[in-house]
């Protein structure tokens, strides 16, 4: 039986490079985003153009039954979940300290920590029945280096970072590794339309003079979820141009624009 993989977020972007990463691999694929369509529309593409099993899965509620049911179904369509990336997040973008709604503020935790808790969870109990698994976390350089009126996320992704050191203490005993991958910039919608001036401005201060497009992600996630890492857990890698490396960027040199 082939392998599966599980992407959270799945649906474009980061996850979606990540998910045909591992298609290209032969693994299975699932998918899941908060639109049914966009992630059975995702499904379906890599199903067409890699040969593989691909599934879509709708995440509303983010409690423990939806959690349940989505590995239930899994099991019952004949696949065990082998890797599990978490990926979606809760952005929680402009929450300022003094004046962020504590609903708005726990609902950032309630996705990037408990609903990733639970996944985990239940992808673990898949596979500890065949004593392998790799569970890899997508965090960010926020993790260790926080952005303004971002307390909820930047907390939650070093919360994550812990987690994962705890998954890899508990479950290597059954052959479970549990790795997070921390990128920083990354080349998405926000960057390629130069909101707040990011793509000529913060992206342009990284040590290399560049910032990860979505590739460099998911090849940093495949290496945790191959056997090319098989003896490394509670690990981190950084995927951020040499960003956290760096006391202050060097703000002198020339900035590179678009032709």
């Amino acid at each position: 039986m082939n392998k599966s993989v599980f992407v959270t977020g799945g649906c474009y972007g980061t996850g979606y490079a990540v998910a045909e990463r591992f298609a290209k691999e032969g693994y299975n694929v699932f998918v899941s985003g908060r639109d049914k369509s966009k992630a059975n529309d995702a499904a379906k593409a890599i199903s067409e153009k890699y040969g593989v099993y691909a599934k879509g899965y709708q995440t509303l509620s983010f409690e423990q039954d939806e959690v349940c049911e989505i590995f239930a179904d899994i099991e019952k369509n004949g696949f065990r979940v082998d890797s599990i990336v978490l990926n979606a997040a809760n952005l929680g973008i402009g929450q300022e300290s003094l004046s962020v709604d504590i609903e708005d503020f726990m609902g950032v935790y309630k996705i990037n920590v408990v609903w990733n808790f639970m996944m985990a969870r239940e992808a673990a109990k898949q596979m500890k029945t065949v004593h392998r698994g790799s569970i890899v976390f997508i965090t960010s350089n926020s993790a260790l280096r926080v952005t303004e009126n971002r307390c909820a996320y930047c907390s939650s992704k070093s919360a994550i970072l812990a987690m994962s050191k705890s998954f890899a203490v508990d479950w290597g005993k059954y052959g479970i590794r549990s790795n997070c991958v921390l990128p920083g910039m990354i080349k998405t919608e926000r960057w390629e339309n130069n909101v707040n001036n990011c793509k000529y401005y913060l992206s342009n201060y990284t040590p290399i003079e560049d910032i990860a497009d979505f590739t460099d992600i998911a090849n940093a996630v495949w290496y945790f979820a191959s056997d090319a890492s098989k003896n490394t857990t509670g690990a981190e890698l950084v995927v951020d141009g040499g960003m956290l490396a760096q006391l202050t960027p060097n703000i002198e040199r020339e900035l590179w624009k678009d032709e």
